[in-house]
């Protein structure tokens, strides 16, 4: 199972589109046409400000994660990875 490294950059995949929605946010892949629901406003920030936060932590804390918070939103952005919403920002 991947794992995402808090500590390292991550992005939305440049084939990904998000949509909001009063639940959170519906993410589509164009490359492999696959449907993710965001089904929190607060992880809808994290995926949001990925793009300019320095590491997937940061994004977390600049969305208001606590601590405790953490190992959730990391889980379920380990789940993006896996669905390749999510990828690693090349450096």
């Amino acid at each position: 199972m991947p794992t995402l490294d808090l500590d390292r950059a991550w992005d939305l995949h440049p084939k990904v589109s998000v949509r909001p929605e009063p639940f959170g946010a519906l993410l589509y892949h164009f490359g492999t046409r696959r449907l993710s629901f965001l089904k929190d406003r607060t992880l809808l920030a994290v995926v949001s400000s990925l793009a300019t936060a320095p590491t997937a932590r940061d994004a977390c804390t600049g969305a208001g994660v606590s601590e405790a918070e953490l190992p959730r939103y990391q889980r379920a952005l380990e789940t993006l990875v896996r669905s390749s919403m999510v990828v690693e920002r090349a450096v």
